[in-house]
């Protein structure tokens, strides 16, 4: 098998489990959390690392929100079978890089890897989420090249693919939709609550030897699942629903 055929086999079936990383992170998190020595951090480093972190995980949240509230229906779904692309988006977010949903994710984990305070455990999953991403990104490209030809082409010849030029920027021509991001993104929000819930509540084992179940984490996740439960009942009722968005 040639090797682009090798990367595009490889990139589908790395698409298809995607879902999984959460998982693994969760679990190559702790022993980085037992060797991690956070007491001796002062109150204010600890204070001002975590509010980066969640800034970081927010600003993820944004760009994906912004993606997925401009896009027409047919695109950027949460599919996980095959790629899916009615349209090629070229505006918007798109104008200015060709993977902002990947990026989004990126920076979502690396506010949660942040909130570990190991810097060797942020390098390395951040190697291994390039190499992961790298083979989708690249199978995309392809299903998109052969659907779209010369005109994808022209478009991916001037966007980078995960570094936002941002003076590329150009408007999009679909407004924003609320419906669409509440109705498609709650399930980020409750996978960064259950992240920073983990870490803390590990951390505070690790560093305490007991469990403290009423910590702002606590709070936050409580918060997220009540917020997840009215979301989904609101889409299985059809108030969410779009005829023109996914």
């Amino acid at each position: 098998m040639a090797l682009i055929h090798s990367f595009e086999r490889s990139g589908n079936a790395l698409f298809r489990h995607r879902g999984q990383i959460p998982l693994f992170i969760f679990i190559t998190a702790i022993p980085v959390i037992f060797l991690t020595d956070t007491t001796i951090l002062k109150d204010t480093v600890y204070v001002i690392i975590t509010v980066i972190s969640i800034v970081i995980a927010l600003l993820g949240f944004v760009i994906r929100a912004y993606t997925i509230g401009t896009t027409p229906k047919g695109t950027s779904g949460h599919n996980t079978r095959e790629q899916v692309a009615e349209s090629l988006n070229t505006k918007g977010i798109y104008s200015t890089l060709r993977h902002p949903l990947y990026l989004g994710n990126y920076l979502m984990w690396l506010g949660l890897l942040l909130f570990t305070f190991n810097v060797y455990y942020i390098i390395i999953i951040s190697l291994f989420f390039w190499l992961y991403y790298e083979r989708i990104m690249f199978a995309e490209e392809r299903f998109l090249e052969r659907k779209y030809g010369d005109e994808y082409l022209s478009w991916s010849a001037g966007v980078p693919a995960f570094i936002p030029a941002i003076k590329k920027f150009q408007k999009s021509g679909i407004p924003f939709s609320v419906k669409s991001v509440l109705r498609r993104e709650y399930s980020g929000v409750l996978a960064m609550a259950v992240g920073y819930f983990y870490i803390d509540h590990l951390r505070n084992f690790v560093d305490n030897r007991s469990f403290e179940p009423l910590r702002i984490s606590t709070y936050v996740l409580i918060a997220s699942i009540l917020l997840v439960l009215i979301l989904r009942t609101l889409k299985h009722s059809g108030k969410l629903d779009e005829s023109d968005r996914s």
